[in-house]
Formats: structure tokens, C-alpha cells, sequence
């Protein structure tokens, strides 16, 4: 069983963090923005630092994770584990019986204080794939603190379609600003990005040519990469010049092979595609084409865009960038079904479930808040899950009043989402404590209950409807949201508080240290 202590140095802002450490029990604080940690079997350091970077040469303030206080970074550091391994979370791990290490800021815990810690503990056991970690406080993620995890499966059925699988294989995309998270929520209106930031890396329009990622490959080899889109609010176009992407993961699910040549990603989802690497030995553009933006729909001076570098190539940026041609291979996300266990719980038909919930999404232009069934979300002072191991077991006795929607044990659920008038999407929906099957993606009128794509984070659009399915087998409160980071903090969310009664203080809640 792994434990994880979170420890924070006095500047820091206040953070319910989603921070793995690889297998490791973080013990006594250390003076000033630092994690302190140390592993059964070695010792081993986390630090959280205050640092002013310059990713795109614009240097600005940020919050960033490191395993010393020198190689603090953006994006954080990788944090691995095998699936038959008791390891770490946090967005898209489950948290069976663990709901209290969730690390959401009023759901399941109180923020983590100065000068405090808070200890994680829990294991798990089931899952493997492709997953991130992220500060879940306000806007803050938005300001650097976010690394990728990947839990490798020893088993993993798709093994014979690659032969790399490492920490080179990783890509992350964010967009970036050079406002502060803070001040983008005081402007209430996100402008677009300053830049594209793959694996940490890119340029901004006008500015200088600051190094851009370089991922090598050797010719004749194949590479499972890693897709997450860590961004605080745009969507990406990614592609590789004259290559194919074999996919093969979605969310930590593993899907039959697609192949494509162009994958549309939204904030905090993930996949892992197979590249086959038998093109002439060049250098090739990476590109992630903002929704908003940094030059949206170009690649001028290496804007959204990384270097693709076969072994033996010069060591030059590519010349031009590839426009997609008419052959483009896209994929709807409907065209992506489960390699194991495909179905959805409950009956085949519109609303054949045990219980249906219906969403519809809404925004005040006067207020500038966003809301679910007419109620905006907003952190209550009390987090829920402490209200329910305090004996709240009804919606109606949870705060905040109307935010939070009770579910009974081991039962189909089916959620129908209704884009509305909600504007600035289409809107990725994540959930926490499950993965979901999608029974009606946002760009279709049609069911699939025999094999639909199952994943954590969806797509709600504008005057559309999207409807998933999942079964209620993990107890306690489960935030519900939107992964534009701004529009979850203008109260796009709800909290589902399943099986209320079997959420019980001695299951739930291990006894804890504080520093």
C-alpha cells in the first residue's frame, strides 16, 4: 500500500492537490515550498516550488513540482507504476473505498494549508494505462501544477504492436498563458492562449525562438505514445506529418485499434496511439493546433508544433508543415470501442437503466456563471464527504443546496447531458470514480449500447445531447464537471454522493498525521 504525504511550505497557495509520488510516504515538513518524501525501499524527494519560468520565452510566475528544488518543471515529473502494484492517483483512478484521497477541494477534503500535510493512502490494483495529476483548487492548475502518471500493465494486451513504451513516448499538450490563472479569473473571460506547450516546450507569435521538444525515433522501431491534454482551456488538432496513429487507449481503457492521422483532444482526456516509424529519415512537424488563438491554423517560426526527429536525421526544425489533405483519416468518438468487456450496463434502450438523471447546462451572461439544472456549483465550507461520514445522507441535507445529487448502491445509472445555451464548449465532462460508457456521443442522434467508447471525460456541446451510462460500485461523493478550468469555477458541476449510507468513517478514513 502506498502512502503519500503532501507537505507545503509557507508561499504556496492553498492546494487539494492531485500529486503522486512513485510508491512513497512523504514525512516532515521542510522549510519553504517543499515536499519531503521517502520510499519504503529508497529515499526519494518532491518538492513544490514558487518559480518564474519562460517555456515559451515569456517569463512569467508559476507553481511547479520537481524531485528537487533545481529541476522543478513544467510539465511535472512522471510518476509510473505497474498495474498488479498498489499505486498512486489521481484524475482518472478510480479511488475504490479511497474517496477521501481524491484530492478535491470541498468534495472530499479541505484544502491542504501552509505549513501542513495531508497523508494518501490507498492502492490500485485493477487499473493501468494513461492518466495525469493536477492541483483540483480554483484556477490553479492552470498556473503549472500538473504532471503526466502512467501505470504499465505487464500483461498488456496490446504489447505486440509495439516495441518502445517509456518516458520518451509521452507527450503532453497545454495551452499557456502570461496572465496568471488568478488574473484569467478576475478577467472572467478567458483570452486566447499565448502559446502551445508540448512536453513543456513552444513558441508564442512574435516572440523568439525559444528550443522546441524533440522526440527521436529510430527508424523501423514502433512507439505506444501517450497523448494527454493537460490544458486549461483549449482543445487540440494533434497530427504528425506523414505518419498514421494507431489508437489504442482512451482514459486508461483499451480500445480495438483505429487508425487515424489526426486526433481532435479536449482538456484532461488521453489516448495512446501506435506510430509506426518507416518514413525516410527526416525531421517531421508535431503539430497541436489550438482551438484559440496562437496562431490558430498555422505553424509560423514552430508555433503549436514539435520536431518529430529520426535517428540519423539533421539536427534542423522541419522546413514546412504538411497541411492535412482530403485523405485526412479524423475519427468520431463513437468510432472507438473497448478491447475488453464492450457493452453497456442496463437495458438497450433510451432510459433502461435503474436511474436516470437529466442535465441541462446553462450560463447567466449578466452574472457570468455557469450553471446545471439552473443551479450554479459552489464549494460548500464543509467538505461533502465529511458531511456525509457526519450523517447527511439525503441531497437535500448536503451543501451546497441543489450541487449535490444522491445515488443508491450497485444500481445503472444513466446520465443525460443537454448542451443548452451553454456557450465556450463543445464542454469536457469528467468524473471522478468511474469510467463511464458513452451510449450517445455529442455529435450523434444514434444509441450504441452494444460496444460504446468507455472513458472518463466526455464531450457536452451546445444544443446537443450526450447520455452515459455507469454502475454505482464505489461509495462516496464524486465530483461531476467540466475540465475548462475557468467554467468549473463558474459553477459548471455537481457532486454525486453515491451510496451515502455505506460511506463509512472506518472504510473511508485511515488515521492521519499532521505536521
Amino acid at each position: 500500500m502506498f502512502l503519500i504525504n503532501v507537505v507545503f511550505g509557507s508561499c504556496l497557495l492553498l492546494l487539494p492537490t492531485r500529486l503522486l509520488v512513485n510508491g512513497v510516504e512523504i514525512v516532515k515538513s521542510h522549510p519553504r515550498d517543499k515536499i519531503w518524501h521517502e520510499k519504503t525501499d529508497h529515499h526519494d524527494q518532491l518538492f513544490i516550488v514558487n518559480k518564474d519560468i519562460a517555456p515559451d520565452g515569456f517569463q512569467r510566475s508559476t507553481v511547479l513540482a520537481g524531485r528537487t528544488p533545481q529541476d522543478v518543471s513544467f510539465p511535472g515529473p512522471l510518476i509510473t507504476g505497474r498495474k498488479v502494484d498498489s499505486a498512486h492517483h489521481w484524475h482518472g483512478l478510480f479511488q475504490k473505498t479511497t474517496n477521501y484521497a481524491d484530492g478535491v477541494a470541498f468534495v472530499s477534503q479541505c484544502p491542504i494549508a501552509a505549513n501542513h500535510s495531508f497523508l494518501y493512502d490507498f492502492g490500485v490494483p485493477d487499473q493501468a494505462g494513461t492518466f495525469w495529476y493536477h492541483s483540483h483548487l480554483s484556477v490553479q492548475y492552470g498556473d503549472g501544477l500538473r504532471g503526466p502518471i502512467v501505470i504499465y500493465d505487464p500483461e498488456d494486451p496490446h504489447q505486440d504492436l509495439y516495441d518502445v513504451d517509456d518516458e520518451s513516448t509521452i507527450i503532453t499538450i497545454a495551452d499557456w498563458f502570461h496572465l496568471t490563472s488568478l488574473q484569467l479569473l478576475a478577467a472572467l473571460v478567458v483570452p486566447n492562449a499565448d502559446a502551445t506547450l508540448i512536453n513543456g516546450k513552444g513558441r508564442y507569435v512574435g516572440g523568439p525562438d525559444t528550443p522546441l521538444t524533440v522526440i527521436n525515433v529510430e527508424h523501423g522501431k514502433r512507439y505506444r505514445f501517450r497523448l494527454i491534454d493537460m490544458s486549461f482551456d483549449a482543445f487540440h488538432g494533434f497530427s504528425i506529418d506523414n505518419h498514421n496513429l494507431a489508437i489504442i487507449e482512451v482514459d486508461g481503457i483499451n480500445t480495438l485499434p483505429h487508425t487515424v492521422n489526426f486526433i481532435e483532444i479536449y482538456p484532461a482526456q488521453r489516448y495512446s496511439f501506435v506510430l509506426n516509424a518507416n518514413q525516410p529519415i527526416s525531421n517531421y512537424r508535431i503539430q497541436a493546433l489550438s482551438n484559440t488563438g496562437v496562431g490558430a491554423h498555422n505553424f509560423t517560426n514552430g508555433v503549436n508544433s514539435a520536431i518529430l526527429r529520426y535517428v540519423g536525421a539533421p539536427e534542423e526544425e522541419p522546413q514546412t508543415s504538411q497541411p492535412l489533405s482530403s485523405d485526412v483519416m479524423m475519427f468520431r468518438e463513437g468510432d472507438l470501442h473497448p478491447l475488453e468487456n464492450p457493452g453497456a450496463p442496463g437495458n438497450p434502450y433510451p432510459g433502461g437503466a435503474d436511474l436516470v438523471l437529466n442535465f441541462t447546462l446553462g450560463f447567466d451572461a449578466d452574472m457570468v456563471l455557469f450553471s446545471m439544472n439552473g443551479v450554479v456549483f459552489e464549494s460548500p465550507t464543509v467538505p461533502v464527504l465529511l458531511q456525509i461520514l457526519s450523517g447527511a445522507h439525503h441531497a437535500q441535507d448536503l451543501l451546497p443546496k441543489g450541487g449535490v445529487h444522491t445515488l443508491p448502491p450497485n444500481k445503472v445509472i444513466e446520465i443525460n447531458f443537454f448542451g443548452g445555451d451553454a456557450p465556450a464548449g463543445p464542454h469536457p465532462f469528467h468524473l471522478h470514480g468511474h469510467a463511464f460508457d458513452v451510449v450517445r456521443t455529442s455529435d450523434s442522434s444514434e444509441y450504441n449500447f452494444k460496444n460504446p467508447v468507455r472513458r472518463d471525460t466526455t464531450l457536452v456541446a451546445m444544443n446537443n445531447q450526450t447520455t452515459i451510462r455507469f454502475v454505482t460500485d464505489n461509495a462516496g461523493p464524486w465530483f461531476l464537471h467540466c475540465h475548462i478550468d475557468l467554467h468549473l469555477s463558474l459553477g459548471l458541476a455537481v457532486v454525486l454522493a453515491e451510496d451515502t449510507r455505506d460511506t463509512k468513517k472506518d472504510d473511508m478514513i485511515p488515521v492521519m498525521s499532521i505536521y
